[in-house]
């Protein structure tokens, strides 16, 4: 008697060619909603090559929007956040009023400030200047990455 030979062994392997197309179009479908999903303040951020700044966790964080016309918004918190508002002034003396206790309390708190690109210089200067005559010593600049 012959033994039956057998033409196809059986594959143990497993597909994953189908996984692969699955997470393609998951991640285009992400990075199609992502930008969609930000919320928060419209400024018209400047575009500057630079590095991203870490903060440690446990140090406050403000981050200062100065909008076209002139108006002051900041939110209090961990990190930089431009989604969340804290509270609001229409000029420079107002935020000085609201802001004053907050920074004598904490005298490590740092701040961010992202300016719309269309805002007066001054009022940029005059906020960076009040800040520094408050004691703050971190300070930094928010700008989006310059495109490619």
């Amino acid at each position: 008697m012959q033994k039956r030979q057998k033409k196809h062994a059986l594959n143990a392997e497993m597909n994953v060619v189908p996984y692969i197309d699955v997470m393609l179009v998951l991640l285009v479908i992400f990075m199609v909603t992502a930008p969609m999903l930000t919320q928060g303040i419209k400024v018209n951020l400047p575009n500057l090559e630079a590095e991203t700044l870490v903060t440690p966790k446990e140090q406050k964080v403000i981050t200062i929007s100065i909008q076209e016309d002139g108006r002051y918004y900041w939110n209090v918190g961990e990190s930089v956040d431009t989604a969340q508002v804290t509270d609001r002034a229409t000029n420079l003396t107002e935020m000085k009023e609201k802001l004053s206790p907050l920074l004598q309390i904490h005298q490590d708190i740092q701040v961010f400030i992202r300016a719309d690109r269309s805002a007066n210089y001054e009022l940029v200067a005059q906020t960076i200047g009040l800040l520094q005559q408050s004691g703050v010593e971190q300070l930094g600049l928010v700008t989006e990455e310059q495109d490619q």
